[in-house]
């Protein structure tokens, strides 16, 4: 038995803890199985770079919940996306990419295949299963659902998401702190989330919870008031910008501060109607999305507020790299190992798959189907526990 791994697509906080816990099963229950990892995702399989799991990363594979990011790379890349693997130089003109991509597993001799990554990652890994079941080549490949957006199909709960939103309220901690440099000060918490607003809801859920815990002095600055959020935009709801400006133009003239929760995703097709009206390019990666990391939303609304509110002082801060960095904290972990207890057994018994607690199937840890995997899915704006949020600080949906 030889077992590749292979994470792709942007990190998030699992990946390592991910690969380590599947060093760990595999070295307990099978030590005479070898093992590799494809580095930086499926540009390192087309191009046959991989790195063999050595005896001592084997012993002590532990070591890999103390890190973010991942031990092997990543990449994006679609196996379909023909024109986008020659201008990277992953192909050569006239070769199909999942063809070579095949062939460098067939060469490997790889008989397990475990792709840890969101629904580009999954749906990619199913093409590539596709295409060796036609070519007559057994190949089991289990997926782990890796993204701090919570966005996928039928995913009750990806890995990495929950440390991610930790993690935003963490840096928002920081952050609220520069209120006190200047009078009528607007910060912009900016938070990954493209079509869904799962992470900048539950970061600011958390960071609340968080504020909950600390002791104040309202007789100086140091209210909690002056510290809550006042605003969540995520790409679920609409934004009546005039609306929106009156009620926080109050809580201004009353606080001193605005603090808002924006998801990077909410409101884009206007920001990018704006743009292409005014002649600018649009960026986009190989997947057809647009590059939101070059649109900048936080400072498009900050511009709009600013001024309707009499902002004097107005601060955009990203918390992207930040949380998705981290290392996985206890409640991910507990995840990850009971996920990837699940994939072996799957791999071994020849179970092609993404390991997830599947929606379908009252929340329960499942073998899914690659067909059932797809992106996109909107964070419900009916929980309890988001619109109790909503209340509290005074926005109405």
């Amino acid at each position: 038995m030889k077992i590749a791994f292979l994470t792709a697509g942007g990190i998030a906080p699992c990946l390592s803890s991910a690969i380590g816990a599947l060093i760990q099963e595999y070295t307990g229950k099978y030590p005479e199985a070898e093992m590799i990892g494809y580095l930086h995702g499926y540009a390192g399989l087309l191009r046959g770079n991989s790195i063999k799991i050595s005896e001592n990363t084997k012993k002590n594979a532990d070591v890999l919940f103390e890190f973010g990011g991942t031990p092997i790379g990543n990449s994006r890349v679609k196996l379909t996306n023909i024109k986008n693997c020659i201008k990277m130089g992953y192909i050569e003109e006239g070769e199909n990419p999942l063809q070579v991509a095949a062939e460098q597993l067939i060469k490997d001799k790889i008989t397990v295949l475990h792709t840890i990554g969101g629904d580009d990652t999954n749906t990619t890994a199913a093409e590539l299963v596709a295409y060796l079941s036609q070519n007559d080549y057994e190949l089991t490949v289990v997926g782990l659902p890796k993204t701090v957006d919570n966005d996928v199909y039928p995913i009750q709960q990806t890995l990495g998401a929950w440390t991610a939103a930790e993690q935003g309220a963490i840096f928002f901690e920081n952050i609220a702190n520069e209120s006190t440099t200047s009078r009528r000060q607007l910060i912009i918490h900016e938070v990954m989330g493209r079509n869904c607003g799962w992470l900048t809801a539950f970061s600011a859920f958390e960071y609340r919870k968080r504020l909950n815990r600390k002791k104040f002095l309202p007789d100086l600055l140091i209210s909690q008031d002056r510290w809550d959020v006042h605003a969540v935009y995520i790409p679920e709801t609409s934004i009546d910008i005039k609306k929106e400006a009156n009620r926080l133009g109050k809580i201004m003239d009353e606080k001193d501060c605005v603090n808002i929760f924006l998801s990077e995703g909410a409101g884009i097709d206007s920001i990018v109607a704006e743009m292409e009206s005014n002649g600018e390019d649009i960026g986009y990666d190989a997947f057809g999305h647009v590059r939101l990391d070059e649109i900048n939303p936080g400072q498009w609304f900050a511009k709009r507020f600013a001024q309707e509110i009499d902002a004097e002082k107005v601060l955009v801060q990203k918390s992207g790299y930040f949380a998705r960095s981290a290392k996985s904290n206890d409640k991910d972990l507990d995840l990850i190992l009971k996920t990837v207890n699940l994939a072996v057994e799957m791999a071994i018994l020849g179970n092609s798959g993404v390991v997830g607690l599947d929606e379908d199937n009252e929340n329960k840890l499942s073998c899914i189907s690659f067909e059932r995997i797809k992106g996109g899915k909107p964070f419900d704006v009916n929980q309890a526990w988001y619109k109790n949020m909503l209340n509290e600080i005074g926005q109405v949906i």
